[in-house]
């Protein structure tokens, strides 16, 4: 399983990177990320894998920067083509799942989701999840493995 923290910085320049090198000196590789900013703040979703989330927390703390949520993640294959994002938040919805968070990974065509119905979620998607091997692609949708 990957997981997702959540950070809030200023919004001013230097706050990514001081992020960013913070992170890295304590070793955590950072898997993706999402950044938005409004009312002055930055708001950073940053995704590692759940042997990093400790050091991850400690890198922050170090550079006095506060975690806002911390919460397990689906990182989701996907193929690279139109309509794969439609296809997956649809099989969700059928399944009355609520896509909190969306956002993609570095290094190939992923889809990093947040909900608060992990179990369903699982159940109801056909595609590879990472962390999760015994989800198996659909053979309609040629997945890789």
């Amino acid at each position: 399983m990957a997981t997702d923290v959540t950070v809030i910085l200023s919004d001013q320049p230097g706050e990514l990177a001081r992020l960013g090198e913070a992170t890295g000196h304590f070793g955590v590789n950072i898997q993706g990320f999402a950044a938005f900013t409004g009312d002055g703040k930055g708001v950073i979703h940053v995704l590692v894998d759940d042997a990093s989330v400790g050091r991850c927390r400690q890198a922050l703390e170090a550079a006095g920067m506060g975690i806002a949520d911390e919460r397990p993640v689906l990182v989701v294959d996907v193929e690279d083509r139109p309509g794969t994002l439609g296809e997956l938040a649809r099989q969700l919805s059928e399944a009355n799942v609520n896509i909190e968070l969306a956002y993609t990974t570095f290094g190939g065509v992923k889809i990093v989701i947040a909900t608060d119905d992990m179990d369903n979620a699982l159940s109801a998607l056909d595609w590879p999840v990472s962390g999760h091997e015994d989800s198996v692609p659909p053979s309609i949708w040629d997945q890789p493995a």
